[in-house]
């Protein structure tokens, strides 16, 4: 790893907090080591900006939530509901601790286990959000959200799948459910929006 990409790892891992909301300005802490896919405050930010207050008594699926930040921010400013999903534990430990600093764990369900597992399972809750923000360079957001698009019975009926990847990891991708509606870049980050087909056409 370059030393400029070192240094700027470090500083974001440094600087991981709650933006806004009931736990605005609190200090997130890590994962320790570079398993997880970490969200800048500027891309959190600009996230937030564009689901606006839809977030709120909202349902989020956080899947390789790593620190949690996204799900604890959207819990943060009023979402009802999240489920955290993650298979390490360190990742696993960071975000329960995370979630207790910013006294958020009664609405926030987190589970060990493979998120492709997870998507396998009979869910008791559909969600308005799925957010897939996957270790890079290794194709798993396609894999996940191939997996998402096969199992629209998770999503509500205006329910927004968001991925997250960097810009070099961006290829076409065949879905039958879900349809590309808004992508944004930032950097190294891109994310891109989908929602359920037939809700495309009248957006």
């Amino acid at each position: 790893m370059a030393i400029c990409e070192l240094l700027a790892r470090v500083w974001r891992l440094s600087n991981l907090r709650v933006i806004a909301g009931t736990a605005r300005g609190q200090n997130l802490i890590a994962v320790p080591g570079d398993t997880t896919r970490p969200i800048t405050d500027r891309v959190k930010e600009s996230l937030f900006n564009i689901i606006n207050a839809d977030i709120r008594e909202a349902t989020l699926l956080d899947l390789f939530a790593g620190t949690g930040a996204v799900g604890i921010e959207a819990l943060s400013r009023g979402a009802a509901w999240v489920r955290f999903i993650d298979r390490e534990h360190l990742a696993i430990q960071t975000m329960r601790k995370n979630l207790q600093r910013t006294k958020l764990t009664d609405r926030a369900e987190v589970l060990q286990m493979d998120a492709f597992a997870a998507l396998e399972r009979v869910s008791e809750r559909r969600f308005d959000y799925v957010y897939i923000a996957p270790p890079q360079y290794k194709d798993l957001w396609k894999k996940a959200l191939h997996r998402v698009d096969a199992r629209i019975n998770l999503l509500n009926e205006f329910a927004w799948v968001i991925v997250q990847i960097d810009p070099v990891e961006d290829e076409p991708i065949e879905l039958k459910n879900l349809e590309e509606f808004d992508r944004r870049r930032y950097g190294s980050t891109l994310l891109i929006f989908y929602v359920l087909a037939e809700l495309r056409s009248v957006m």
